[in-house]
């Protein structure tokens, strides 16, 4: 269940099946996979374990693993998941947060992985793979 402080208020459970229009102010949180199929149309937040979309949301999506984007998916918001799929066709406005499972800020993961594993060798195999 959503808590106050999470900013979420409302919340569909892991198993719970749904068809149709559902009208909510604010954001959404699914307790397990949520689809937007090729006619479906959404404008809110959504927070879930997984994430399909092949048709259009306004907002932004959050996945505990991933978020698969068909060909047909339109989104105006960011998408923050650990793995991110994209096919040929999707329109996305927006910023992508990839953290590859990292429990650390995507970010930091990257600053890290430059300052400390850049060696001579490594660096001059750079510089030719840019030459050519």
């Amino acid at each position: 269940m959503a808590s106050k402080n999470d900013g979420m208020n409302s919340t569909i459970g892991e198993g719970s099946v749904f068809e149709g229009k559902f009208y909510i102010s604010g954001s959404l949180r699914i307790d397990g996979k949520f689809v937007v199929g090729e006619t479906g149309r959404v404008k809110t937040d959504i927070v879930a374990k997984s994430v399909v979309i092949a048709g259009t949301v306004i907002g932004n999506i959050t996945a505990r693993s991933e978020v698969k984007l068909l060909e047909t998916g339109k989104i105006l918001g960011d998408v923050n998941a650990p793995s991110v799929q994209l096919q040929k066709g999707v329109v996305v406005c927006g910023t992508f947060n990839i953290s590859g499972g990292h429990k650390k800020d995507a970010k930091k993961v990257i600053e890290e992985s430059y300052q400390g594993t850049s060696s001579q060798s490594e660096a001059a195999e750079i510089r030719n793979i840019g030459s050519r």
